[in-house]
């Protein structure tokens, strides 16, 4: 496809040796900073990026390399044989579970978004430093490949960063912390974002969680030691994804066709879905988030403090909601740790460049809400006219379709460089020249918004009022020693 920059050879820019120490230095140095005032020293000297084999899509059309920056964080990068000059920087969703970087995430994320390469722009992509939750981490991480591209390649032309699912939340992180430096960022693309933040945005797990305990009574088992319902998992426990979804079935028989469960549980899972709202198909990989990653959130990045509450919410759908109200368990976040997952995950809106978002409106895991959410967010931040919002009829949550995302980055790159800010419609109308190339499918719906974000997930107290931490309220808390989640 033709781009919209005539193609160049790629020229791998080779600085003196005296020049890249320099350069690494700082950019690490700067990555570090940023927010982040109490990452880690760096352990040596990055080592240049390698030549590493491309993705299969990508064979013959471009040079590929792998590394592993200063924090341990490992990261691939792909620079087209037809370079536009340009540079997508991507955040990858999860957070993946884990002590250390996985070197195969980024790898794998290049294969995903191999698109973007084909549509002539070079990619740069962090694995982070380690698994688990962390939003400024992954940020600073982020941000650290961008650096360690520019002082491996030079300078794009332009650059742009993408998130999806939580790196959606991450991108849009990178957008407010360092999109305002000169030369760093021109623009951002979100699909399929988590764009709540973390201090709302897992509220309906949270509901899920308490909601499932109180009809299934299996997690944990009454025989078993018990533990307050937030911490998602006990510490200790060696519970697997598996023993996890045993449960899941023994209480609902999600797995079972209908006819195969018992009235029991066809009643159970029909209430759980129903307060929930979650659907179905999806029950299991929330449970799993409402579990495993909550386990991380709470005993492993907020020494074991409460972040999440549900004292106020009163639940609805069921065949009894007077008996769930009385019976399902409630908690109060305490209040220094909800501030630090706030302070780590939750966004300002105070965005100064161009972002695109792009969100299936059946997405099963991120809710299309989290988009009315962002843009209550921005318009909060007096920033809603640096946003266009796109929905489709997908029903996927990390697979869409690859006409679409090129379609996007055009959009954006237009916009960046001729100051044309699309629209809706312009993007369904423009998708089709992109399909004929990929043949993925343009499936959007242009007159299509989101509900509120409270009308699919319930409010807290306060929570009503967008954004969630507001740009003086970050200036705040940055003062305060040790404030969210350390890296």
């Amino acid at each position: 496809m033709t781009t919209l920059d005539a193609p160049e050879p790629v020229r791998r820019r080779r600085p003196a040796p005296c020049r890249r120490r320099a350069v690494l230095a700082a950019g690490v140095a700067a990555a570090l900073l940023g927010t982040l005032g109490n990452a880690p020293a760096p352990r040596a000297r990055t080592e240049p990026p390698a030549v590493a084999p491309c993705p299969p899509d990508l064979l013959g059309k471009a040079t590929c390399y792998t590394g592993q920056d200063t924090n341990g964080a490992y990261y691939t990068m792909a620079v087209p044989t037809r370079w536009n000059g340009s540079l997508v920087v991507h955040a990858h969703g999860g957070p993946d579970l884990g002590d250390s970087s996985d070197p195969a995430r980024s790898t794998d994320d290049l294969n995903r978004w191999a698109v973007m390469v084909e549509e002539g722009y070079a990619w740069a992509g962090s694995s982070y430093r380690r698994g688990g939750y962390g939003t400024r981490m992954a940020a600073a991480d982020t941000e650290n490949v961008r650096k360690l591209f520019v002082a491996e390649f030079g300078k794009p032309k332009r650059t742009y960063v993408h998130g999806q699912s939580w790196g959606g939340d991450v991108a849009a992180k990178v957008a407010e912390t360092y999109g305002d430096r000169p030369g760093a960022y021109d623009g951002a693309l979100l699909t399929s974002g988590v764009l709540g933040g973390g201090s709302r945005g897992y509220d309906y797990r949270v509901d899920l969680r308490v909601v499932y305990q109180y009809y299934c009574h299996n997690h944990p088992r009454p025989n078993e030691p018990q533990y307050p319902l937030w911490e998602g998992l006990r510490a200790d426990s060696t519970m697997t994804s598996a023993g996890l979804r045993t449960r899941l079935q023994e209480c609902t028989g999600f797995s079972s066709a209908p006819a195969e469960r018992t009235a029991l549980q066809q009643r159970n899972l029909d209430d759980i879905l129903a307060v929930t709202r979650i659907p179905e198909r999806a029950l299991e990989s929330h449970l799993r988030f409402a579990t495993f990653t909550f386990r991380d959130i709470v005993s492993t990045r907020l020494g074991g403090r409460n972040p999440f509450g549900n004292q106020g919410v009163r639940y609805s759908g069921s065949h009894d909601d007077k008996a769930l109200n009385a019976g399902v368990e409630r908690f109060a976040a305490d209040p220094t740790a909800r501030r630090d997952l706030s302070y780590d995950s939750d966004l300002t809106g105070k965005v100064s460049l161009p972002v695109l978002t792009l969100h299936a409106i059946d997405d099963p895991t991120a809710f299309v809400e989290h988009e009315a959410a962002y843009r209550a967010t921005l318009q909060g931040a007096g920033r809603g006219g640096n946003l266009v919002q796109t929905f489709t009829k997908e029903t996927e949550h990390s697979a869409l379709s690859d006409s679409e995302y090129a379609n996007s980055l055009a959009a954006l790159d237009a916009w960046v460089r001729h100051g044309r800010k699309p629209t809706a419609r312009s993007l369904a109308a423009s998708c089709a020249a992109f399909d004929r190339t990929y043949g993925t499918g343009c499936f959007y719906d242009p007159a299509f918004h989101p509900a509120p974000y409270a009308s699919r997930i319930r409010p807290r107290p306060g929570g009503l009022v967008w954004p969630a931490m507001t740009a003086a309220r970050e200036r705040e808390w940055s003062r305060i020693p040790g404030v969210g989640i350390a890296p």
